[in-house]
């Protein structure tokens, strides 16, 4: 039997965590290709739905990482993420999710060797958590 490989949808902001995953990647940083990134504007911009229905449709974690605290182009974008964060991951047990499947980071542009350090951490922990068990309602 192979070992588990998780699948984990990272939501990244345009200006600083995006940017540091490309650093990460042009330096030939060692990073987890389970890992697959959706460019946003920021963070502020990720709604609750496209998280739930990353979960539903297979993911097995989700990780949302963007500008420093206070650094953000969109002036408070990080800051409705958080908020958003914190009260996603208290009704992720409604849809039947264990909320260690949702990771918020803050990651600079400059810092490619913490994107991949982030990644590569959180595929680690997910590894340790088995596969996602999708017992909620199959389709939104």
């Amino acid at each position: 039997m192979s070992e588990f490989e998780p699948t984990i949808i990272a939501f990244v902001c345009n200006w600083c965590t995006y940017t540091a995953a490309d650093l990460a990647g042009t330096a030939r940083m060692i990073q987890s290709p389970r890992v697959r990134l959706v460019r946003m504007m920021c963070t502020g911009m990720v709604d609750p739905k496209y998280v739930i229905k990353a979960l539903l449709s297979g993911a097995d974690a989700v990780l949302i990482s963007g500008c420093h605290p206070g650094d953000c182009h969109y002036i408070n974008g990080n800051y409705k993420a958080r908020r958003r964060v914190k009260l996603l991951s208290e009704i992720l047990t409604t849809f039947g999710f264990d909320p260690r499947r949702l990771k918020l980071t803050w990651v600079g542009a400059s810092e490619g060797n913490e994107f991949a350090e982030t990644v590569n951490h959180l595929v680690e922990e997910i590894k340790e958590l088995g596969p996602s068990e999708t017992t909620a309602i199959e389709a939104l």
